[in-house]
């Protein structure tokens, strides 16, 4: 019993610390659940967890995967499967991958089985193949450590499609509802198998370096807590679509901020006829309502490589921004700056937008190095009509500018002629001021808040407030 609680209470604190929101009531509600489910039934051990401490449908393959660290199928080769020792040993690619032979019939072999069960849906067999699969082709020729690249190099199931389909397809028509649905399923079985993959490579390497190390290397944070910077190309897709309403909660902040902080003109008849009741004395002023209008912004980028990535997030909160403000103007610097809003076009992707940016914008002065000071003069210079009474300013940088010169007094003018300046710092808090970081002296002129993620993002539009 104690062990089954020591292994309850480490995977809800690895809940916790890969971003899932898991409260102390409902790691209780987790061991209640528990109670109802037969122990032994790992799937309903998983489906009591998940319906207990999981949230978001985004939670699932996160929790999946440490679920599958913390109470794994089998141990070691599990059932049966374990690796020839007879075998020779299989060369190596240029990346140190193993490489079986092409026409080795053990291979062979396994491939056929392997198109089976993709054929017939067999999930339970699968899941049991992945396993016999990973023992065999999932080890390095140096007994290093586990890789799922060496299984899907030597099984190559994506080669399988055209057989697949030949399968299901014998006398019908190519090219049809029929090939489309059988192409869609098979793609996803394929998937399936590659994920099986690469969790039962995760088991066989916690089962050598410990549960806990995998965990925090093979486990991606949600996405509402992963860093902007190591965002991949298919989770900007889904960043973009969760950008969308924290852009529109941005401006109506920034609206609401200038409709309560300035009021409209005196009304000057509604003044004078409430005065009457004062015997002519305005103890009170009516104002008229003020027009509220969709304000203006300007987005001030850096794009040195120290924040390179960070700049996929700017992109995304731009075109996203572009909805929701009367005018967008974007801006990026290294050492010097460049209008980019025209890469900004409606319906761009983001990582072609970025290979735009970097080919055609004018960021380099001399060095190409982070150079604040004179990025924000250049600025200041070239663009002064960008900023007016009406602008909301939004800086995005880490303010490292290679202990170059600030340019403070020219970033205080630019402030100061617009509605509204905020700064947004991809850096954690801890690491502002270290080294060539200007972040406080920076700070002292802009409100400047930590932003790596979108949980950061939500935080900063509500202190808008």
């Amino acid at each position: 019993m104690a062990s089954l609680i020591d292994r309850h209470t480490g995977f809800v604190a690895e809940l916790r610390r890969a971003g899932l929101p898991v409260s102390v009531a409902e790691g209780l509600d987790a061991v209640r659940a528990m109670r109802a489910v037969d122990l032994l039934d790992r799937e309903a051990l998983r489906a009591a967890y998940a319906a207990t401490v999981v949230k978001r449908p985004q939670h699932r393959p996160a929790f999946d995967a440490l679920f599958d660290l913390w109470f794994p199928a089998a141990v070691g080769d599990g059932a049966g499967g374990a690796p020839d020792p007879g075998r020779p040993a299989r060369t190596l690619d240029d990346k140190g991958r193993p490489v079986p032979p092409p026409l080795d019939p053990r291979v062979q072999e396994r491939r056929d089985e392997l198109a089976d069960l993709l054929l017939s849906g067999d999930d339970a067999g699968l899941r049991r193949f992945a396993r016999r699969a990973v023992a065999e082709y999932g080890r390095t020729p140096g007994q290093e450590s586990w890789f799922s690249s060496g299984v899907l190099r030597a099984l190559s199931p994506e080669t399988l499609m055209a057989r697949l389909l030949n399968a299901v397809l014998a006398g019908r028509e190519r090219g049809g509802m029929a090939e489309r649905v059988a192409r869609r399923t098979f793609r996803d079985r394929i998937a399936r198998f590659e994920d099986l993959v690469a969790g039962e490579a995760r088991r066989r390497i916690a089962e050598d370096t410990g549960v806990e190390r995998t965990a925090r290397l093979a486990v991606r944070p949600p996405l509402e807590r992963l860093d902007f910077a190591a965002a991949r190309r298919d989770e900007l897709a889904a960043l973009r679509r969760e950008v969308h309403p924290l852009a529109r909660r941005l401006a109506a902040r920034l609206v609401q901020k200038q409709r309560h902080g300035r009021r409209g003109r005196l009304d000057f008849r509604r003044t004078v006829r409430a005065s009457l009741a004062s015997g002519g004395v305005p103890l009170n002023t009516h104002h008229r309502p003020r027009r509220p209008h969709r304000p203006e912004l300007v987005v001030l980028c850096d794009a040195s490589d120290s924040v390179s990535a960070f700049a996929h997030f700017t992109l995304l909160l731009t075109f996203a921004l572009r909805e929701q403000f009367s005018r967008v103007r974007a801006f990026a610097f290294i050492d010097a700056t460049d209008e980019i809003t025209r890469f900004f076009a409606p319906g761009t992707d983001v990582a072609d937008a970025m290979t735009r940016l970097a080919a055609e914008a004018d960021l380099v002065w001399i060095t190409g190095r982070s150079n604040y000071g004179h990025a924000i003069t250049v600025f200041d210079e070239k663009y002064r009509d960008a900023i007016t009474p009406k602008t909301s300013l939004l800086i995005l940088g880490d303010a490292r500018s290679n202990y170059g010169d600030l340019a403070l007094p020219v970033l205080r003018s630019i402030v100061g002629r617009a509605r509204h300046a905020y700064w947004l710092n991809p850096e954690p808090r801890g690491q502002w001021d270290t080294g060539d970081s200007a972040a406080s002296r920076y700070g002292e002129l802009v409100p400047m808040y930590e932003c790596r993620n979108l949980t950061q993002l939500a935080a900063f539009i509500e202190e808008l407030a």
